[in-house]
């Protein structure tokens, strides 16, 4: 219900509030203004009214969590048949960073069915913890169990900080175990800092589109927790033979009561696109005009053995499919070399793809955006310059 409420005594029926709602929330009824129930106490139409008789009563907010006994950094793991993912790596050398500010441990959350022999690794890539819960139950991934066993150490050891990985199964996971201990969740981010003096945790993430960079902090409760996209944060090294601490949890989980069971997996038949793994990516926006000449960055990619990359302009356009969108809303990739085809360079856009480690722009604008984080920039005639990249590459290369 709306906490907004009217004064009838001092509603004089005028009306002047009704134009400036802006979710068509208020009625005139025997002259006296009616709040239905679309209203979101947004608070617009208080200061139109002449006699003051809306008045907005905002619940007192819930006090705030004992914060002082949480400390250290986890990163959740999540893992494939090769190992710990890629993702998860990042995190450990990002939670690395953030643990050394604090001057506390890294810890990495393991779950799963035999998963113990991921610790070593886990180790070798920063972690001083491993935090480990052997069950049949979490051989697969679910939400319910996984969520029970993640909430039973949370509650009991504390974190400060929990990351992890902006995939399918992490942003499931993440706003699940959020919602089930009662803390907030930042999902996407593209920076993790530590406020100085301090220890909350400067979430930075693009927010309306991709057109400001929003920085959110979570200061009244914990853990603080956060997800960030593969190929975000740098790759730590890995150092072998670096040991740390194992703490096995025995977890009691009923399968009983669980919703689902996992019966197989089907794996999509057809092509796919592979953008987070690529070394090369040749991206096309829309200053190709139209979508046939998404030809020539087809020409140059297969040439240099890259993948094809598209802004999300000629993604809404309908001239590629949107698994090759690269951006904030589409992919965010950090391969060795980066090649933008008539790409302006929107801030979402570049959030997804300016920490690769060569940028080349090619636009016909000299103030383009893009040439702001490109390593180099040709300014001309794409329909041009593409081709005769790919001509030059070819001989290069002996194709």
């Amino acid at each position: 219900m709306p906490n907004l409420r009217v004064d009838e005594e001092a509603c004089t029926g005028c009306g002047a509030c009704i134009e400036t709602c802006p979710f068509g929330a208020l009625t005139l009824e025997d002259e006296i203004v009616r709040i239905g129930e679309s209203c979101n106490d947004c608070g617009a139409c208080i200061s139109s009214c002449p006699t003051e008789a809306l008045i907005l009563e905002r619940p007192e907010p819930a006090a705030a969590m004992d914060i002082s006994g949480y400390k250290d950094v986890w990163v959740v793991v999540e893992y494939g048949k090769k190992g710990i993912s890629h993702v998860a790596l990042e995190l450990l050398g990002k939670g690395r960073q953030l643990a050394d500010t604090l001057h506390c441990r890294l810890c990495a959350l393991i779950l799963g069915d035999g998963v113990s022999r991921l610790s070593e690794e886990a180790f070798a890539y920063g972690a001083d913890v491993v935090y480990l819960v052997d069950n049949p139950a979490l051989g697969k991934y679910r939400t319910d169990p996984y969520v029970e066993a993640a909430a039973l150490l949370v509650r009991k050891y504390k974190p400060e900080i929990i990351l992890l990985g902006a995939t399918t199964t992490g942003r499931d996971f993440a706003g699940a175990l959020a919602t089930e201990i009662g803390t907030g969740l930042t999902a996407d981010c593209t920076g993790l800092e530590i406020e100085p003096d301090g220890k909350n945790l400067i979430q930075t993430r693009p927010a309306f589109g991709g057109n400001i960079m929003a920085q959110i902090l979570c200061r009244r409760y914990r853990p603080q927790m956060a997800t960030v996209r593969p190929k975000v944060m740098e790759l730590p090294e890995r150092v072998d033979g670096r040991k740390g601490e194992i703490i096995t949890e025995e977890v009691a989980l009923n399968e009983e009561k669980f919703l689902t069971k996992v019966l197989e997996f089907v794996k999509e038949e057809g092509s796919t696109v592979n953008l987070a793994d690529a070394d090369v990516i040749v991206s096309g926006g829309r200053g190709l005009g139209d979508p046939k000449h998404f030809a020539i960055i087809e020409e140059l990619a297969k040439t240099l053995g890259g993948a094809v990359g598209a802004s999300r302009a000629s993604v809404d356009a309908g001239w590629i499919p949107y698994p090759h969108q690269v951006g904030q809303t589409g992919k965010t990739v950090r391969p060795k070399l980066y090649i933008a085809c008539g790409i302006s360079g929107a801030i979402q856009h570049l959030a997804g793809m300016q920490t690769s480690d060569i940028i080349v722009a090619i636009n016909k604008d000299p103030d383009a955006p893009i040439f702001k984080v490109a390593t180099y920039g040709i300014v001309g005639d794409l329909f041009k310059i593409v081709p005769l990249l790919t001509e030059k590459f070819k001989e290069r290369l002996g194709k």
